[in-house]
């Protein structure tokens, strides 16, 4: 099975200058071709297929106006041509909303380079239009003889830099069947409360760092826009952002991977997240407790190792639902729930 294998590295300035460049061509070529298929759509009803953007490029790169886009590799810029075509089919499909264009200042910046546009010898890789390989900080190994298919390079808004290998990946594989099921309750107080008993509690990571958060945040109010100043509190402000974002994910990725390895069934309730952060008084919390991202990581990895997720639908009455009797209440207030 395909796995991606991120690492963070350290480009040098030459080589973060030439990322950025494309990375702003990627940008470009992305809304060019929205707006193509956009417009198409609405004015004439015709659906613009990934070969006719293609074609596209070619011509946007010969006219005065966008012949930068020559400058940086194909590769990246072919490939982004498959994003609108990815997400018109899900908005077709009823899967997704409209399509939008990226921000400079919003959107990820990332690039994605294929074999033709990357060497890999011995560990050590090399992207096109360059001419020293990346500083690639190897924080776990790679599977043994694991040749990567597709490399992609992105900058969070913290400035890391972050590279990511697409391999195939032996190691994900079925487990052994064993006889335990596990019922999940996601909460507040507690994060997870298993049917078994076990209470997990709620590590509220961004509480940790909010005073830290609060100041970074004012002192960013403070900058004049468009000043170096105001870039460098931005920055501020993102790496603490990043920082409870990574503890977030550690602390998910080991529940996770514990109930994946010890239960063969895993029960959880559908909850409408989007919904519930319509209430201000909780948002906060609710952001912060990861419910969406546990899950996500929950069927992915009963995906990799056999293991089955039965999702409980979201109207199902379980806290009026006695556990002993199957009696159901009408109405079960917040102060009498244990």
């Amino acid at each position: 099975m395909k796995r991606a294998f991120k690492y963070r590295f350290y480009p040098s300035e030459a080589q973060a200058a030439e990322l950025s460049r494309t990375f702003g061509c990627v940008r470009k070529v992305y809304n060019l071709a929205l707006r193509a298929r956009s417009e198409a759509w609405t004015l004439r009803g015709e659906r613009v297929g990934y070969e006719a953007t293609s074609a596209l490029l070619t011509t946007w790169k010969r006219t005065e106006e966008l012949a930068f886009l020559a400058e940086v590799s194909s590769v990246p810029l072919q490939q982004t041509l498959r994003h609108p075509q990815n997400a018109f089919g899900n908005f077709f499909a009823k899967r997704a909303e409209f399509p939008r264009f990226k921000s400079r200042k919003k959107s990820r910046a990332s690039a994605e380079y294929t074999r033709s546009a990357f060497r890999w010898r011995d560990g050590v890789l090399t992207l096109a239009k360059m001419t020293e390989p990346l500083d690639i900080r190897w924080s776990r190994p790679l599977p043994r003889d694991a040749t990567p298919s597709t490399v992609t390079v992105s900058r969070d808004p913290a400035g890391r830099w972050f590279v990511s290998l697409l391999c195939d990946d032996p190691s994900v594989r079925p487990l052994s069947a064993v006889d335990a099921a596990v019922g999940i309750d996601a909460g507040l107080d507690h994060l997870l409360v298993l049917s078994t008993g076990e209470k997990i509690g709620n590590p509220r990571h961004e509480r940790r760092d909010r005073m830290v958060l609060a100041r970074a945040q004012r002192a960013l109010s403070r900058k004049q826009k468009g000043s170096g100043n105001r870039f460098k509190a931005r920055v501020r402000v993102a790496r603490v952002h990043a920082r409870i974002a990574d503890r977030r994910a550690d602390f998910l990725h080991k529940i996770t991977t514990r109930l994946v390895r010890e239960n063969q069934t895993l029960v959880i309730e559908d909850l409408a997240v989007s919904n519930m952060l319509g209430n201000h008084r909780l948002a906060r919390a609710i952001n912060d407790a990861g419910w969406r991202q546990f899950r996500q990581q929950l069927e992915y990895k009963a995906r990799w190792h056999g293991r089955d997720v039965i999702v409980v639908d979201r109207w199902f009455p379980s806290s009026k639902l006695c556990s002993a009797c199957g009696a159901l209440t009408a109405a079960m207030p917040l102060h009498v729930r244990t």
